[in-house]
């Protein structure tokens, strides 16, 4: 069987809709452990204090958030280059999704900072690109939005979408492009001197399990909530010159 042949509108639906109450329920089970177990039930560490608990919703945020970046440049790349419609729709379908993780990034970033680093905000390299990614997701956004012909949309924000991967790129390995910086390294690591103390890493795991999984189901919930919609403009098309 050919992965290509998801990319047909019913035989998506009727797979997508198989495994979305699976993922869902595996995302909230996720979700709910390693948060609750990550805020309650570790403990405060001996320079952050209670602040660090912060990590088990900053940190699977901002995980998910520049991925779904790099998720929607696949599939854009597959419009661009198989015209695929469902993989047009799925970009589209994530980046609000992208865009809520950005926010919640940013928001949590600025509550961690303030007793770490004095202030809510600094132009850091990383957190200046993580930013812009925030705007680039806007745009890309706003870009579905203002044209009407699908066809045409799907094209410019892929071509967005490329643009914008610099900057998913740069949050994601500014602390090793600049050795500046307030921001600290990855929070999960190869390296065992980077990596965060195992008291805290499995539930952080479990959370950013979840965050992802819980990005997969709303991805392909949105997605068939796009293919619908197109399917209701057809109709209504056909009904007009009728």
């Amino acid at each position: 069987m050919s992965v290509w042949e998801y990319a047909n509108p019913r035989r998506f639906m009727a797979v997508s809709g198989r495994l979305l109450p699976w993922v869902a329920g595996a995302a909230a089970l996720l979700c709910a452990t390693g948060i609750v177990w990550g805020l309650f039930f570790t403990p405060e560490d001996f320079r952050m204090g209670h602040s660090v608990k912060i990590i088990y919703i900053h940190v699977p945020s901002a995980f998910v958030a520049i991925n779904a970046w790099f998720m929607m440049l696949v599939a854009s790349l597959i419009w661009l280059i198989r015209r695929h419609h469902v993989s047009a729709l799925a970009a589209r379908a994530a980046a609000p999704i992208g865009l809520v993780m950005t926010v919640v990034a940013l928001l949590t970033g600025a509550i961690w900072g303030k007793p770490m680093w004095g202030t809510y905000w600094a132009w850091d390299p990383r957190l200046t690109a993580f930013l812009i990614l925030g705007l680039f997701y806007l745009g890309y956004i706003a870009l579905w939005s203002a044209i009407e012909a699908q066809d045409a949309a799907a094209d410019l924000t892929s071509i967005l979408c490329l643009v914008g991967t610099v900057f998913a790129v740069l949050s994601r390995y500014a602390a090793q492009f600049w050795n500046q910086g307030l921001h600290q390294g990855a929070s999960l690591s190869l390296d065992a001197e980077e990596n965060i103390a195992d008291v805290f890493w499995l539930p952080l795991v479990l959370a950013i399990a979840g965050f992802t999984l819980l990005f997969l189901a709303l991805v392909l919930l949105r997605t068939r909530t796009e293919i619908r919609r197109r399917r209701l403009h057809s109709l209504s098309l056909k009904a007009r010159l009728a």
